[in-house]
């Protein structure tokens, strides 16, 4: 084949290259754009890419969407090294080499569809549609495919259905001998492996857990928490997957990230090496939302999606096809994907709005959603995530029955998982969906969504009693919000009783807030409200029990056509018929609280709740308008709903105290609302924090001195020579301190990545910064607990302040009844120890913890681990102890990294 005609542009914060013919120069940027704008050219990450140069719209051939044809489902950092490690080429030496060396990967992606690959199948189909569409790549890869010899097998004929199979018989009763536990721990760990003690006891702490509970609601509970380096994945894998083994039942295992996820799913490998025995024994389970819906692609693939969202269908299709279980978010779908796309179309393949049709949709024995529920049902081990164990738990409630075996690990953010799966939010765009569920698109909108009618259409009309409480349903849903109702009720015109009702909240939350000029949500309380709004509440709450009638109706009468069940109510159909009753249940529900929280509107305050008005902005442009409701104590209802239906619950965490004591954690798990009292494991972790970590206190950066921040952070990350994780708690001073030193820090060879900046998900970002010594990673909340970048990759982190609570209604509310101060001082030290804990996740990691504040309290330094280093120090002071401790691990290269990310992480994104 004749080479590439296309030149290729590199671009980073230190530079811009362009190379053609062979020939490399440096570029300006608007050289850069205005060459990209003559002809095509060949790119790295496109989006990143353009956002360097400063051309967020920048198009050409991006390798990483040839990477996605070439090798879909398979996992990559999308970086020259990452694809390097990939495709088993040497990395490029710099950035002037970088433009020659995304040439070679070019021609090495191209070369191989010339022949066989593990990924054939489908790919000629492919390239003919991605053609059609006028993708960038389709000439050079249609020219290189041949033709195959018989008809290739397309994504929906190619996928194997899921078969019913009988429901599990209940678990045996059993205890584990804690010698079976040890042994199965000893096999797990390997034989030749250091004998970790407080691994042995936490294991032996755990394996009684798994014993059948003495009485109905008193469940066997015990709260762990163990120190970094414990071991206690394994710790309590090994007696849940004996109990599994010998009870026949499964165990749930719970987190809060998905990273945690991924983890665990590698470490199951251990306990089942046959890749075919771990598909059958281990499941990942995760929300609707999170998987692929085949319904929805075929609509895609068929003309639903246009231009570039279209091309991303017939990628994701490809994905589709070799996927393990169909997740799109944290799976094997390539995190970078979607965002070359910015998104474009990746919600409307996912069932986000409980449009399913069950057994009505032509690929429901296909389906990736119904194939790991029922994976799950059979599984040893189920892995999931607080919230949809929380909403399970719930479901089999009502069953009469709970999850019997839970494994809570990342158990100190069961509060926080608890207070958003039990809160209530009459806002507008939860009230719109409730609108499009029930009726259906309206007016000139697009898809397949169907209302109520369109899809009980055969039942109402064998059911007069059900038609007519379809019509009820129907007329009262009127009431709700419709398209365009925040631009009426802004402009003061608003349209039925609950756009009146959200017009009355928006001018309450403007006229009380202090922070109406700022960027962000603005929030009120729901006391000493006036008239006006009063009575839009009284409206809006007669509104929607007009709506609540005829749902109860409408489930009624679905639940008697299923006893009475005509002949033409085959399987499929009863399946879509239960869908839909589980819906209406869902929905019911919500209603009866919403009308709850309207109703005690101008009362006095719920004891047990916090309510507050909110309009919700970002970048100072509203999207939302409602009203909240949450649990003072979220315990409570987590207690009744999760923790009582159980047989055993474990509670596990390096942090479960959360800079408190037991009844800290009691109180933050649900347990000090059971019966009986939690059993308690502790062990501190074997690292020696004492000589490896030191916790240096900045005393001379002003607060609120933005240049002289940024110029903190450079020199740090200097010092360090990358390898730092910098902690922000506002997105605005985190944006502002990379646009001053981003492109500082990459003259020097350092590249810096940041978090609402760089257009690429979180977790893309961190496999970046682990796959990279010398890059550094800047973020918010979301990168201060769950990240696990062991080894060279993070040897510093900074935080620009002490982490204080935001001041919120809510937080307010339970600072009143949690001790005031002091509940804020085990908020900070809480999230001070996850931030400390990111930086040693090894024996032989060594780290410097810095803190950006001079006036952080003394009170908050017991959040370190005993023995660590504490000093105040001056910047200048700072940066050559950095400097002095961590510049002599700048000699590990970047394959040791390489390797640490594709161990940790096989075959995931």
């Amino acid at each position: 084949m004749s080479p590439l005609p296309y030149p290729v542009l590199h671009a980073t914060h230190g530079g811009v290259w362009i190379e053609s013919g062979g020939d490399v120069r440096s570029v300006s940027r608007s050289e850069a754009i205005a060459a990209a704008a003559e002809t095509p050219m060949i790119l790295l990450n496109a989006p990143v890419v353009g956002a360097r140069i400063g051309h967020p719209d920048l198009s050409g051939l991006d390798l990483l969407e040839l990477f996605a044809f070439v090798h879909p489902a398979r996992f990559v950092v999308p970086t020259p090294k990452g694809l390097a490690h990939a495709l088993d080429l040497a990395p490029p030496e710099g950035d002037a080499e970088t433009p020659g060396f995304l040439r070679t990967v070019a021609e090495s992606l191209l070369g191989r569809i010339e022949g066989d690959w593990p990924e054939r199948e489908g790919a000629w189909s492919s390239a003919q549609a991605l053609a059609r569409l006028r993708w960038p790549w389709a000439a050079a890869v249609v020219m290189r495919i041949g033709k195959p010899e018989r008809a290739e097998r397309w994504l929906f004929s190619r996928l194997p259905e899921w078969d019913e199979a009988a429901q599990r018989p209940p678990a045996a009763s059993i205890r584990l001998p804690e010698a079976d536990t040890l042994d199965r721990l000893r096999r797990l760990v390997g034989e030749s492996a250091e004998v970790r003690e407080g691994q042995r006891a936490y294991a032996s702490a755990v394996a009684p857990l798994f014993g059948p509970r003495a009485r109905e609601g008193r469940p066997e509970m015990l709260l762990a928490e163990a120190g970094t380096g414990i071991g206690k994945t394994l710790g309590y894998l090994a007696p849940a997957s004996l109990w599994a083994e010998r009870a026949g039942g499964s165990v749930w295992v719970s987190t809060y990230t998905k990273a945690l996820q991924r983890q665990l799913d590698a470490e199951t490998a251990r306990i089942f090496p046959d890749p075919a025995e771990r598909r059958e024994k281990v499941v990942i389970r995760k929300g609707r939302e999170n998987y692929l819906c085949l319904l929805n692609l075929e609509d895609a693939l068929q003309g639903g999606f246009q231009n570039r969202a279209a091309i991303l269908a017939h990628l994701v299709a490809r994905w589709a096809a070799y996927t393990r279980d169909g997740d799109m978010v944290g799976g094997d779908l390539p995190g970078w994907l979607p965002a070359l796309f910015k998104r474009n179309g990746t919600t409307a393949l996912t069932d986000r709005r409980g449009e399913c049709v069950y057994a009505g949709c032509p690929h429901y024995r296909k389906c990736f959603i119904e194939r790991a529920a029922r994976a799950s049902e059979g599984a040893d081990i189920v892995i999931a995530n607080h919230a949809l164990v929380m909403l399970l738990a719930d479901r089999a409630r009502t069953l009469g029955r709970g999850l019997g075996h839970i494994v809570f690990d990342e158990g100190h953010h069961l509060h926080e998982a608890a207070d958003s799966t039990f809160r209530v939010a009459l806002t507008g765009q939860e009230a719109i969906e409730m609108r499009r569920w029930l009726i259906g698109p309206e007016g000139k909108s697009r898809g397949r969504r169907r209302g109520l009618a369109a899809r009980l259409a055969d039942v109402v009309s064998y059911d007069e009693a059900g038609a007519e409480a379809l019509s009820a349903v129907t007329a009262a849903a009127q009431n709700l919000v419709g398209d365009g109702w925040l631009g009426r009720i802004v402009e003061r015109a608003p349209f039925g009783p609950i756009e009146a009702l959200l017009s009355a909240v928006r001018d309450t939350v403007y006229a009380r807030a202090d922070a109406a000029d700022a960027g962000y949500g603005i929030e009120t309380d729901a006391a000493e409200l006036d008239g006006h709004l009063v009575e839009a509440a009284t409206i809006a709450a007669h509104a929607l029990e007009a709506l609540g009638g005829p749902l109860v109706r409408l489930r009624q009468r679905l639940e008697a056509v299923m006893e009475d069940a005509p002949d033409w109510l085959d399987g499929p159909a009863r399946a879509r018929i239960e869908g839909a009753i589980n819906g209406l249940i869902l929905r019911n529900r919500t209603v009866g609280a919403w009308v709850e929280l309207l109703l005690r509107l101008g009362g006095p305050p719920a004891e047990q709740f916090v309510d507050w008005l909110a309009v919700d902005r970002v970048d100072g442009r509203e999207y939302d308008v409602g009203i909240r409701r949450h649990w003072l104590d979220p315990g409570k209802p987590l207690a009744e709903t999760v923790l009582k239906p159980a047989h055993g619950l474990i509670v596990t965490s390096a942090t479960l105290k959360r800079g408190g004591d037991w009844s800290n954690a009691e109180r933050l798990t649900g347990a000090q609302h059971m019966e009986d009292a939690p059993k308690h494991f502790e062990a501190a972790s074997p690292f020696d924090y004492t000589a490896n970590a030191r916790v240096l206190i900045v005393t001379d950066i002003k607060k609120g001195d933005t240049p002289q921040l940024a110029i903190a952070y450079a020199r740090l990350v200097e010092a360090a020579r990358g390898g730092t994780l910098g902690l922000f708690s506002a997105i605005s001073r985190l944006k502002a301190v990379h646009a001053r030193i981003a492109d500082r820090l990459a003259r020097n060879g350092l590249p810096l990545y940041a978090q609402h900046v760089d257009p690429m998900d979180t977790g893309t970002l961190v496999d970046i910064f682990r796959d990279d010594p010398h890059a550094s990673l800047l973020g918010t909340d979301a990168l201060r607990d769950g990240v696990d970048v062991p080894g060279h990759s993070l040897r510093q982190v900074v935080m620009e302040g002490v982490p204080w609570p935001r001041p919120t209604v809510l937080h307010a509310a339970r600072r009143a009844v949690e001790g005031g101060s002091r509940f804020d001082d085990q908020v900070v030290r809480a999230r001070l120890a996850q931030a400390f804990g990111r930086l040693i996740r090894r024996a032989d990691d060594r780290g410097v913890f810095v803190l950006l504040s001079a006036a952080t309290p003394s009170r908050l330094l017991d959040a370190f681990p005993p023995g660590v280093a504490v000093e105040r120090v001056t910047l200048d002071q700072a940066v050559e102890i950095v400097r002095s401790r961590l510049s002599s691990a700048d000699r590990l290269g970047h394959q040791d990294a390489g390797q640490d990310v594709n161990h940790a992480f096989p075959g995931t994104a």
